[in-house]
């Protein structure tokens, strides 16, 4: 047999020696049960050649390794871990020891991509007190998929040479100490080490814009933006410039367009016929996907209407396959707004009337609010109003079913329960583009307005599986509200409109993640009786826990500017507002001490307007081997698709597979929203709740339109106040197979936007 030469990194030839690679696996496989080195040289072997390098020979490995992992064989997941880690360490590393933080930091500085601005708020003493924190063994916490994920995604990196700059623990511990940069140097180390030690353990679960973004030089952690639009063609102008300016920083787009007037509808006294929404909704559209986010995700912004906008026929049907390239706009996505009137009009069948929003502007503003209805009777009975159509109301919902199920993409905000469940005073007309964040805006009227407000998603989640105690989870919370509230003030904005949101209301969103883990490990499905009260248990103390750190912040640094718009200012609080049919599903008594928290937000008032809304957490969930956020899991392995690989990834604990609802058998979607409602009862913004659908639970295979609306009826019985997705799991399935195949998150909310 020829001899087979491998050319090292530094250029030198050498003979191929097995040996070698037999010393490597049996590092890599060391102390890992029910794995066997024979099975992964066998896989590597056969694709050794003369002339390969020992990058290419580690990759192989790394594949090999990666090949076996299944629901049978869980543990390999952890030896490809292990020797990716080992190939990342010699590509930064250099070798087997690592570098001292200062050094990668000078480094990285010189190479301009890392924030110079770090080595003028840390002195060298500083960094090298910090750098004995780092525990670089918590690098195989990770799973193949997670750390495979954090290298493709997160890690700062040349996105052309695929040259990458830092390690996971280095990452971990910059961001700590970015997000800790303003404190006093007496006690800014010991916030670092808190957080680099939530962050590194998996307690807190960061967002794509932080946790790619943190320590290089973009200063834009944000994850989504919301912007209203009035119905002027310089608001409209000014917007769409925000749209491309927020895309380009990574920032997921929510947008208004509910104002807007109808087609045909006149301009200047009828100077000129306006033409619809559908050639502005173009322009939003080419100017999402104009921009690319770092490479990272393409842009992604979700449109919101009210269900009695005058073309809202012509709007439910944007994203399906049938009509043209001129009345379709595919590549965004819908949020159809709706309210008690629309649901009564529904279930007595009755009609539904369509208005252009220019003829009854006050009504446009008093959508979602006490005074609408009668307000709303009133122009359907006008003989003043022109732009006027009544339409059948199952019809129309049966439009919006039907294209909800069949792109899984048009969404559902109850507007009402929005503003009487929510933090603010002002008003709420639309949500972000993943559905769990609602926020007061002003629209601008040029791009520099200097009194418009752009809403602005800070955001992050707590890993309930990893919480050990409710003494951690009080940690975590102060950590994670301190660290978020320094994020406002350290980072940079598109424009003075998002500025002036963020820093005048401060307003946070602070998830959760693992939650079909954490019922697992307490043997609980999301349809069982029991867990509506255990998931309000959770949910309490999320919430009284971030208020209370949000409350202590403020005695230290004051209270928001804007406290006063919300009604945490009048002493109300999330308990006080929340659906009480809820009650019916939960039955346990709060206990948190809210009297006396309540007593103190009225004397101290708080440092943030909100500090909740739970996300989807897909992207990031899988670097922490996490269930998404509260979702059910669809397969106890799925396959999830980036721009570079296909990831298997394994829910946490393969041992509980049979205890993991699955969210393709579950029969309906009661116990899943019931679930949501729990939550939704504490959470002071809102919630990306999915519904899941198989179309083998039904005859003929096909879903009955009765079906999907007694559940979107049954949500808004519950208080739940945002849909996001609408799953089936033909979507999910290899249909000549019925295998699971890939899933691409690259399409899903910005892949990191909202999703985290």
């Amino acid at each position: 047999m020829d001899k087979i030469f491998v050319k090292k990194r530094n250029g030198d030839k050498v003979e191929y020696n097995v040996e070698k690679i037999h010393k490597i696996i049996c590092w890599a496989i060391e102390g890992i049960p029910d794995v066997n080195m024979s099975d992964i040289e066998m896989n590597a072997r056969l694709n050794i050649f003369d002339g390969i390098t020992t990058r290419e020979i580690h990759n192989i490995l790394i594949e090999a390794a990666a090949n076996l992992i299944s629901v049978e064989r869980p543990s390999y997941q952890f030896v490809a871990s292990r020797l990716l880690n080992y190939a990342l360490r010699k590509d930064v590393w250099g070798g087997k020891n690592p570098p001292k933080l200062y050094d990668i930091i000078t480094r990285n500085v010189k190479l301009k991509v890392y924030d110079e601005q770090i080595l003028k708020m840390y002195s060298k003493e500083d960094i090298d007190k910090l750098d004995e924190t780092i525990d670089h063994d918590r690098d195989f916490i990770f799973t193949y998929s997670g750390i495979k994920q954090l290298c493709d995604k997160y890690l700062i990196q040349n996105r052309q040479t695929q040259e990458v700059y830092e390690t996971p623990q280095f990452a971990y511990m910059l961001i700590a100490m970015v997000g800790f940069s303003s404190y006093c140097i007496s006690n800014r180390a010991s916030y670092v080490k808190k957080a680099y030690n939530f962050f590194s353990k998996h307690k807190i679960n960061l967002p794509t814009p932080i946790m790619a973004g943190a320590r290089s030089t973009l200063r834009s952690f944000a994850s989504c933006c919301l912007i209203d639009i009035e119905d002027s063609m310089d608001s409209i102008f000014a917007s769409v410039a925000a749209v491309g300016h927020a895309t380009s920083k990574r920032y997921g787009i929510g947008v208004n367009l509910g104002r807007m007037r109808a087609i045909n509808a006149p301009i200047r006294n009828g100077e000129v016929i306006h033409t619809g929404v559908i050639p502005f909704l173009k322009v939003l559209e080419s100017t999402v996907k104009s921009c690319h986010q770092n490479s990272i995700r393409g842009g992604g912004a979700t449109v919101n209407f009210p269900i009695w906008h005058h073309e809202i026929q012509d709007i439910l049907v944007l994203k399906n396959n049938a009509g043209t390239e001129d009345n379709r706009v595919k590549k965004l996505d819908y949020c159809i707004g709706l309210s008690r009137i629309f649901y009564e009009r529904l279930q007595k069948n009755e009609n539904i009337t369509l208005f252009s929003t220019h003829e009854v502007r006050d009504l446009y503003e008093a959508f979602g609010h006490p005074e609408f209805d009668a307000l709303y009777i009133k122009y359907e009975s006008s003989n003043k109003i022109k732009f006027k159509k009544s339409v059948p109301a199952r019809e129309l919902f049966s439009l919006l079913v039907k294209e909800r199920v069949e792109t899984g993409r048009i969404y559902i905000m109850n507007v009402d329960h929005v503003n009487e469940h929510g933090a603010w005073l002002d008003d709420v007309k639309m949500s972000n583009l993943c559905l769990e964040v609602n926020q007061p805006l002003i629209p601008m009227k040029s791009y520099d307005d200097p009194n418009a407000q752009i809403g602005v998603c800070i955001l992050a989640a707590i890993n309930l599986l990893e919480i050990q105690s409710d003494a951690e989870y009080e940690k975590v919370c102060d950590i994670i509200i301190r660290f978020l509230d320094n994020i406002i003030d350290y980072q940079e904005y598109f424009n003075k409109a998002a500025e002036n949101f963020a820093k005048k209301r401060r307003s946070l969103g602070v998830g959760v993640t693992n939650v079909a883990a954490l019922l697992a490990a307490q043997n609980l499905k999301y349809s069982d009786k029991e867990t509506p009260n255990f998931i309000d248990k959770q949910a309490e103390k999320l919430q009284y826990y971030l208020l209370k750190a949000s409350c202590n912040l403020a005695k230290e640094k004051g209270q928001c500017e804007m406290f006063n718009r919300t009604k945490y200012s009048n002493g109300i609080l999330p308990i006080d507002t929340y659906k009480k049919t809820v009650d019916r599903i939960v039955d346990r008594k709060l206990s948190c001490d809210w009297e006396e928290l309540r007593k103190d937000i009225k004397q101290y008032g708080l440092r943030h307007s909100t500090v909740t809304a739970l996300m989807p957490v897909e992207s990031s969930s899988v670097i922490q081997s996490s269930t998404n956020g509260i979702d059910p899991v669809r397969s106890v392995i799925t396959y999830k698709k980036s721009k570079t690989s296909t990831l298997p990834v394994l829910v946490p604990h393969i041992n509980w597979k049979n205890r993991y609802t699955l969210a393709f058998e579950m029969t309906d979607n009661i116990g899943y929203l019931n679930v949501v409602a729990a939550f939704q009862k504490y959470v002071d913004m809102s919630i990306s709740a999915n519904t899941f659908y198989n179309y083998s639970h039904y005859e003929n295979k096909l879903i009955p339109d009765t079906v999907i609306l007694k559940e979107i009826l049954y949500a808004y019985s519950m208080g739940i106040k945002n849909m996001y997705y609408c799953y089936s799991e033909d979507e999910d399935k290899d249909l000549t197979t019925n295998k699971p195949v890939a899933k691409d998150d690259s399409h899903d909310c910005s892949s990191g936007a909202c999703k985290l």
